[in-house]
Parts: structure tokens; C-alpha cells; sequence
């Protein structure tokens, strides 16, 4: 490939990839694991780009691109270990959510790449990997697919994890995250072929643009631990509810605090309160309907929103709602009992409170029926 031609493909992916970056620092919630990691796979792709195009320099006379050549290989082959890590960590927070684990998983990503990169730093004495001849070209070393070969397995074990694991992903991410591979891959066939097609990078830019579409872009609204809409969802929601509301058409809401979660945490570890999190979600979930609105509220509180205008219709979700987590408590294998406080009411259209008034009238009649609870702690007897 040319000069012109890789200098024009990568400018353009770095454009792409500045775009995606600057979109996601503006709208995405920048505390969770999985928009560091994205955000560290922008970050990695964008400089191995413009390291890309200082390695392209083959056969250039002069200083300026004898160094930019050597730079720009050294860098290139320093750095193709770690975008691979990066997703490979990215898959397993997708499907298990667990910081814990992910910690164990960085010590041998850190070993495989240290190892490799000391590797690099010996193939500029030995020739290893590559070498830059005295006419300032490029030439592959007799470990060249060792080095290719790291990358590649890095990138099957992550594509393994997402197959095994399949059940454990939503469905709607199940495709994006199999996909990714695709592309860079496909492009580091051609690049073992004729290694003066280097499209690689390339291909992870369409491979991350995908993500960025149908996962991060999503999760900008989804809360990423239990999979429903998050706060600011919900406040965007909210707001348009009570604008659009009528005399003849009003909504119901109900907001619903987790019972002693503190001593799950404190009994038995965050781990398993991320469980009754989820499985909590997943319960409100099934009692409503397909066009009713939930999300997380705050730590262990959910938000749902109904169109139902009627009182009587409101305590009828609030007794289905009581219904499935009785039955749930009394199936479910795990230490402790799930329950619910919750503060409900029909939006009364002439009150004319806002959004947050709304919200606040509602957490003032959750803390009520907490006080009245009857719950007797969430440890099961015996």
C-alpha cells in the first residue's frame, strides 16, 4: 500500500475515532469499567494509527524518515499486544460485571505483555521480530509470527469467552462483541500475505465503531450492573411524562428501596449484593409490562413508571409486585430474603409538580411504608 493511500485511510479513522471519543467524554457515565476500558481502546487504536503512519517511511532516504520508520515499527509492534488486552478485559466485564475478577485477569495480561515487550526491545539488536535495513527498509524477523500470534491468541480467547458465555450476555450485545474480531482479523490475514497491506487497524476502527453504536451508545441511558435505564434516563423520562400530561391522561409511579441491603453487603460481600441488585431488576421486570418504564434509581433503589391513571389499577401492579417477590423468597436457594419498600401514587395533573417534586413526594411515601415494615431482617432463619 502507499504512502498517500495508508496516510489517507488513517487520517480519516483517526478523525472517526476523535469523533466517538469526544461523544462519549460529553454524554457517557465516565465512572463505570466498561467506558474506561472503550475509552482506553480509542485511546490505544488512535496512537497506534499515528504510529502507523511513521512506519510507512520504507525506503525513504534520509534521517528524518530512517527515524520515523524505526519509531514507528518499534512503537507498532510495542503496542499490538495491548489493544487486544484491553478487549479481552472489555469481553470479561460484559459478561460477568465483576471488578474482583477482572483484577486476577491483569496479572497474566501484564506478564504476556511485558514478556513481549522486552521481546521487541531485543529484536532491535537481534532482528527477532523485524529489522530496517541500511536502505531504510522494512523486513520481517524469524519470530514475526511469534509476535502475530500473541495478538491473534489474545483476540480468540476473548471471542471463546463470549461464546461459552453466551447465555450470560444480552442479546443485543451478543452480535456486536462476536463480530469484533471480524474485521481485524480478516485484515491480519491479508497482512500475513503481503505484508505491505497493513489494514489491521483499520479493521478494529469498524470493529469499535460497531460497539460504539450497539453497546456504549446504548449504555449511555442503561445502568451497566443491572441492564434496566439509569438516573438519567429516568430524568429525561420523567420530565416528559409530566409535560405531557392532561387532565384525561396522567401516569402512575412507584419507587421501590431494597430492604436491609446493607446487611447483604456487610454479611456476605458486595459480590453478592450485586446478585440481589440484578436478580431484584430482573423480578420488577417481570411483573410489568412491555411499555412500562424501570430504572435504577440510586444504589438500591428503582424508579418505574406506569401508564396507568387510575388508583385502583396502581395497587393492583403494587399487589403483583408483592406477589412474585413472596414467591421468589420462598424458591430462591440464596442466604437471604429480598424485600421491597415502595412509595407509589397516581401523578395528579393539578398539583402541577414537577418532575423533581414528583420524586421527592414519592421517596417521602417510601420512607413511610419503610417505617411501617414489617420485614424482619434479610437473613433467612435457620
Amino acid at each position: 500500500m502507499s504512502l498517500t493511500n495508508n496516510l489517507t485511510i488513517n487520517v480519516y479513522s483517526i478523525i472517526l475515532l476523535v469523533i466517538i471519543y469526544v461523544h462519549s467524554i460529553k454524554h457517557t457515565e465516565k465512572e463505570s469499567l466498561q467506558y474506561k476500558l472503550y475509552m482506553m481502546m480509542l485511546q490505544t487504536t488512535i496512537l497506534m494509527l499515528i504510529v502507523d503512519i511513521l512506519s510507512r517511511f520504507d525506503g525513504h532516504p534520509g534521517s528524518f524518515y530512517v527515524v520515523s520508520n524505526q519509531v514507528g515499527n518499534f512503537m507498532i509492534f510495542l503496542l499490538s499486544p495491548v489493544l487486544p488486552s484491553l478487549w479481552l478485559l472489555y469481553v470479561h466485564n460484559q459478561v460477568f460485571h465483576n471488578t474482583d475478577q477482572i483484577k486476577r485477569l491483569l496479572y497474566p495480561l501484564f506478564a504476556t505483555n511485558a514478556a513481549h515487550a522486552v521481546l521487541v526491545g531485543l529484536s532491535q539488536f537481534y532482528g527477532w521480530f523485524y529489522y530496517i535495513d541500511a536502505g531504510n527498509i522494512y523486513h520481517r524477523g524469524p519470530l514475526y509470527m511469534l509476535s502475530v500470534s500473541i495478538t491473534i491468541a489474545l483476540i480468540i480467547i476473548a471471542f471463546i469467552l463470549i461464546v461459552v458465555n453466551r447465555r450470560k450476555i444480552e442479546r443485543k450485545h451478543y452480535f456486536s462483541l462476536v463480530f469484533f474480531a471480524a474485521p481485524p482479523s480478516a485484515c491480519i490475514l491479508l497482512q500475513i500475505l503481503w505484508y505491505n497491506m497493513s489494514l489491521m487497524l483499520n479493521g478494529v476502527v469498524v470493529s469499535l465503531l460497531i460497539v460504539f453504536l450497539t453497546i456504549q451508545n446504548r449504555s449511555l441511558f442503561t445502568d451497566y450492573l443491572t441492564g434496566v435505564n439509569n438516573r438519567k434516563k429516568l430524568d429525561a423520562y420523567l420530565a416528559e411524562k409530566v409535560y405531557a400530561c392532561s387532565p384525561d391522561r396522567t401516569f402512575s409511579a412507584i419507587l421501590i428501596d431494597l430492604d436491609n441491603f446493607k446487611a447483604i453487603n456487610d454479611t456476605y460481600g458486595h459480590y453478592m449484593g450485586d446478585i440481589a441488585l440484578e436478580t431484584s431488576a430482573k423480578l420488577l421486570q417481570s411483573c410489568l409490562r412491555s411499555n412500562d418504564f424501570i430504572a435504577r434509581f440510586g444504589g438500591d433503589e428503582f424508579f418505574i413508571v406506569l401508564d396507568i391513571s387510575n388508583a385502583k389499577d396502581l395497587e393492583s401492579t403494587i399487589s403483583r409486585i408483592n406477589r412474585y417477590l413472596e414467591n421468589y423468597n420462598m424458591s430462591s436457594s440464596q442466604p437471604y430474603l429480598l424485600g421491597f419498600s415502595m412509595g407509589y401514587a397516581v401523578y395528579d395533573y393539578h398539583s402541577h409538580m414537577t418532575a423533581e417534586e414528583f420524586k421527592k413526594y414519592l421517596d417521602t411515601l417510601m420512607y413511610e411504608n419503610k417505617r411501617t415494615s414489617k420485614s424482619d431482617g434479610s437473613i433467612k432463619a435457620g
